[in-house]
């Protein structure tokens, strides 16, 4: 290539970089455009991507630790709903063993799940403080002897002496702090005896007051 090609070609670029970086007139509605808008406008296109992309990024962290917040609220607010409430309903008399028995309430009215039917024996779900009561029914012609248990102690008890011939209700309740796992139940004493029909004399519930 000769000098004067090398010239010209070298006059050229120069042409082609002002070109872009200086204006090259007026548009109609005022504003000065240049030839190198495009190139300017495809730079701030990616950088506003970039951003546009972080920003979004961090709104997805927020909503998975939000999603979480949620979850962990979720299961405490149905950990605090604990209630149960049952009958024996056996339509006859229960007892008299020679041995303490666990009742197993046959009439469930509710139960949030943590009352186990086929046992008889309520498991508390959370820390906190519990309020449980029971009732029992007999024919006097014998004695009824019944206990509120908490892990194999017992917390309260309600006892009918024989009487003669006469139907006779006890009641009794308590409030309990209980741990997770905790367990609660009640025990028919030996050598005694309960009644229930379709009535529902005898019945045990309990609930949960406030979790800690």
């Amino acid at each position: 290539m000769h000098g004067t090609e090398l010239q010209t070609e070298a006059d050229a670029a120069r042409r082609r970089g002002a070109a872009c970086a200086q204006p090259a007139g007026d548009r109609e509605d005022g504003t000065i455009q240049s030839s190198g808008d495009k190139d300017c406008g495809a730079a701030e296109d990616q950088k506003t991507n970039g951003q546009l992309l972080v920003i979004l990024r961090e709104l997805e962290s927020k909503l998975r630790d939000t999603q979480k917040e949620m979850e962990v609220l979720k299961s405490q607010v149905q950990g605090n709903k604990v209630a149960f409430g049952a009958s024996i309903s056996v339509g006859g008399s229960v007892g008299p063993f020679n041995t303490h028995i666990t009742l197993v309430y046959k009439k469930i009215y509710t139960n949030t799940g943590s009352f186990n039917p086929g046992t008889g024996i309520f498991t508390a779900p959370v820390k906190g403080v519990y309020y449980f009561s029971f009732s029992g029914h007999n024919h006097s012609t014998q004695p009824m002897g019944l206990q509120l248990m908490k892990n194999g102690e017992q917390m309260v008890t309600v006892y009918n002496h024989a009487a003669g011939n006469r139907p006779e209700t006890a009641t009794n309740g308590m409030t309990l702090k209980l741990e997770v796992g905790d367990q609660v139940y009640m025990r028919l004493m030996q050598n005694t005896w309960m009644f229930d029909n379709y009535n529902d004399h005898s019945t045990f519930i309990g609930h949960l007051l406030f979790p800690l």
